[in-house]
């Protein structure tokens, strides 16, 4: 049975919007503060005053009417409401938005604690940005590799699958993996294919790899998924990883990728049949 909560995008935007509103001071933000004030917090016009937006149009949001709002105005907003980061990540969710302030950010960097335990890590571990360029590894996952030995700026997983004749060597049925490696990133990627990174990444990759250029032009979309991942060492023995890929919950642009070595298979014992079984 419906409890009449309205749980579509608009409504549960107005929703927030509302409350968040409710909870400031006028007096704190250095508004005129009055007695006779018949809703707590801030009213809607000044919201939409500190906002830069017209009243009726920020009137129509907390109600949940289908109104476009730009990512530029939802930042004005979550500024105006003093929202944490956890707070603005979320309206930005609800609003089906991106924040340009984390479009901006350079997420490359590791932070100490994730970096540690890739450290500790025993099985192959490493972290990719939102490029998918190798930001930590462990040293189990280079000598897997046997790469990211390169410049900062060659410690990609893609330049490193397409562009270097080793990668046919250790993938174990490089043109299937390869290839839905192409859809994952796209699927991956979605939400940053307009900025500037991934474009110089896409354009250099495009260039130097026809099958690349192929494949990407085929706008094929898969989510990445972890499974089977299958490896050819040096003196060529293949070897079974099971990949697990983790979202730090504060770093939602990084990716823990790891690879579980496939346990053996254990021996069936043969039954000894007993004298007495017969019996």
């Amino acid at each position: 049975m419906s409890d009449g909560t309205d749980f579509t995008r608009p409504r549960t935007l107005g929703a927030f919007l509302r409350a968040h509103r409710e909870r400031l001071s006028a007096a704190a933000l250095g508004l005129p503060s009055s007695t006779r004030r018949r809703t707590p917090g801030l009213r809607r016009e000044e919201v939409a005053q500190l906002c830069g937006v017209s009243a009726t149009w920020y009137t129509w949001l907390e109600q949940g009417r289908s109104v476009s709002a730009s990512a530029q105005a939802l930042a004005r907003i979550a500024g105006a409401l003093q929202l944490s980061r956890a707070e603005r990540q979320y309206l930005f969710e609800i609003a089906g938005s991106h924040d340009p302030e984390v479009m901006e950010t350079n997420c490359s960097k590791v932070p100490a604690d994730l970096e540690n335990l890739v450290n500790r890590l025993p099985m192959p571990a490493y972290v990719l940005d939102r490029q998918w360029n190798v930001a930590a590894w462990n040293r189990a996952a280079r000598e897997l590799f046997r790469l990211w030995r390169v410049a900062p700026e060659e410690r990609n997983l893609l330049r490193f699958i397409f562009l270097d004749p080793a990668a046919r060597e250790l993938i174990v049925d490089w043109n299937n993996r390869a290839r839905r490696v192409v859809a994952e990133f796209r699927s991956d990627a979605g939400r940053h294919l307009t900025e500037p990174p991934t474009l110089r990444l896409l354009d250099f990759l495009e260039r130097g790899s026809q099958l690349f250029a192929k494949w990407w032009g085929e706008q094929d979309v898969r989510e990445r998924e972890g499974g089977a991942r299958r490896f050819r060492s040096v003196q060529g023995k293949v070897v079974t990883y099971n990949q697990v890929a983790l979202i730090p919950c504060a770093h939602s642009d990084l990716k823990l990728v790891t690879l579980v070595p496939e346990p053996f298979a254990p021996t069936k014992r043969r039954h000894k049949k007993n004298n007495n079984d017969s019996k």
